[in-house]
């Protein structure tokens, strides 16, 4: 993995840890970051190598802070538009990927920073962080997905509060609401998470990938096409090396 100016990575166990790092500005993102951001994600793709991915913020406050307001302020509509691409491209990536994503949210999540964690498959958080969709106090709207995925995790109810607001919320509400999986203290979130990759790393990757693309996919689905879905993908796991060797296990077991 090569070096990026806005963004470092290292790799132990079949587990990278990608953190945004910009403290300064409290890990917002910018156009470079978002293309570093993305050439990250690609090269995670194809090194068979790295079997999960954890994201996290540099520094004890920020998760990542939303996107850099200084940078934004003077864009055009087209301009906003482009760079509203830019990010969604990217996190489209993370849910494509074949391979499970992991946010270790260590503080601020705002804006697009929660729209990077909604991306990922799952979500802890340290219980001295907050969120929240606060794009109205810009006279903008959410736009690397904010709109969508958090209506899709939290409902449409709970969605309409946190963008019409823009409210901050404590980790603790985004557990009790079904934001992040789960709330640990900040000492010792990032080695938490960790633990939880590592396990995950150790798991039929095939497997995970079927069992990852079997939930996108057939979440937008009608229930009954959905459920034929997923018996299609049940059934496709037969005959493969996973299968044999871990009913073997099992069986041994």
């Amino acid at each position: 993995m090569k070096t990026y100016e806005h963004i470092a990575c290292a790799v132990e166990d079949g587990v990278i840890t990608v953190t945004f790092n910009r403290p300064e500005v409290f890990n917002a993102m910018n156009a470079e970051s978002v293309e570093e951001f993305g050439q990250i994600v690609d090269a995670i793709e194809a090194d068979p190598a790295i079997r999960v991915v954890i994201l996290t913020g540099a520094g004890s406050k920020s998760f990542v802070a939303g996107a850099d307001i200084a940078r934004m302020q003077n864009f055009s509509a087209s301009a906003a538009r482009t760079f509203m691409l830019a990010g969604q491209n990217v996190l489209i990536k993370l849910e494509h990927s074949a391979k499970p994503y992991i946010a270790a949210i260590n503080g601020y999540a705002l804006g697009g920073g929660l729209e990077i964690a909604m991306a990922c498959d799952l979500r802890y958080a340290a219980d001295t962080a907050t969120m929240g969709q606060p794009e109205i106090f810009l006279g903008i709207t959410p736009g690397w997905g904010g709109t969508q995925r958090l209506t899709r995790l939290v409902g449409k109810g709970i969605a309409k509060e946190m963008v019409f607001t823009g409210e901050r919320i404590s980790a603790q509400r985004a557990y009790a609401i079904g934001l992040v999986n789960g709330v640990h203290p900040r000492e010792t979130l990032l080695e938490e998470t960790r633990k939880l990759a590592r396990k995950l790393a150790e798991l039929p990757r095939g497997t995970m990938a079927m069992a990852k693309q079997t939930i996108e996919m057939g979440y937008d689905m009608p229930n009954t096409e959905a459920n034929l879905f997923e018996s299609t993908m049940c059934g496709m796991c037969f005959g493969q090396d996973e299968q044999r060797e871990w009913m073997r296990k099992f069986l041994k077991k």
